[in-house]
């Protein structure tokens, strides 16, 4: 009996690694590897245009002025007028306004205070006035803006009052000793222009204008022309002007 244990149990040891190859695995394989995730780009902030702003501009003026002289003044006696005769100069000043932004549309208003020297004089030919001269030594607008952004570049037209200083001056030549008188008049403007974001805070642009001033006056006193006058003139100008703004935290 001992024996037959001792034989089976030999059996049994020989028998244990054929039967371990028939069983089933007893752990799962290792899962496949994954895919790698897609990369999905992230799109830069759009520029906000959206703020109150305070800059500086610059830039050049030219257009036009004509005196409506009364037929005390004019040969024949009747009434005259010098022409639309050339003004140009140089402008500079102090811009500020705020911008509201509603996806791609922006809209604000802008105010502007220049120094100018706009000045010109009818020809020294001129038959009816030589070398009477137009000048404005300040201008101020404020207007509505409403544009279309593409991030930084903003396109936009602009429109408003303006305010101005006319200097008529009548020269001795004409009527001796000659005469002056300056006045404060207003209008309208009408542009457009291109705004570029430099950096979060600061902007660039460019822009024209187109002013219209109610017509200024000459008054002319009776010791210097024959009788006492007002003399309408007219002042229309052209600005193109470059600034330079700095805007505070958007809204």
């Amino acid at each position: 009996m001992k024996r037959l244990l001792i034989a089976g149990a030999f059996a049994l040891a020989a028998a244990g690694p054929v039967l371990a190859a028939d069983l089933p695995p007893t752990s799962m394989p290792p899962p496949p590897p994954r895919a790698p995730a897609a990369y999905v780009p992230i799109a830069p902030p759009v520029y906000n245009w959206g703020g109150i702003y305070i800059g500086i501009n610059g830039g050049y003026g030219f257009g036009s002025s004509n005196w409506s002289l009364p037929a005390s003044v004019c040969a024949g006696g009747v009434a005259c007028s010098t022409g639309s005769f050339n003004i140009s100069g140089p402008l500079a000043g102090a811009t500020f306004g705020a911008n509201f932004q509603s996806g791609q549309f922006v809209f604000g208003i802008e105010g502007d205070g220049d120094w100018s020297n706009i000045t010109g004089s009818a020809s020294s030919t001129n038959t009816v006035c030589q070398n009477c001269q137009t000048s404005n030594n300040w201008l101020a607008t404020l207007r509505a803006r409403s544009g279309v952004a593409w991030d930084r570049v903003l396109l936009y037209a602009t429109a408003g009052g303006a305010g101005g200083s006319i200097k008529a001056t009548l020269p001795a030549a004409t009527a001796p000793p000659g005469a002056s008188s300056s006045s404060t008049e207003f209008g309208w403007t009408a542009g457009a222009g291109l705004e570029f974001g430099i950096t979060d805070n600061v902007t660039a642009k460019i822009e024209y204008l187109y002013v219209d001033l109610q017509n200024g006056s000459l008054s002319c006193p009776a010791t210097t022309c024959t009788t006492a006058i007002t003399v309408p003139v007219s002042f229309t100008s052209s600005l193109v002007r470059a600034g330079l703004n700095f805007k505070f935290n958007p809204f």
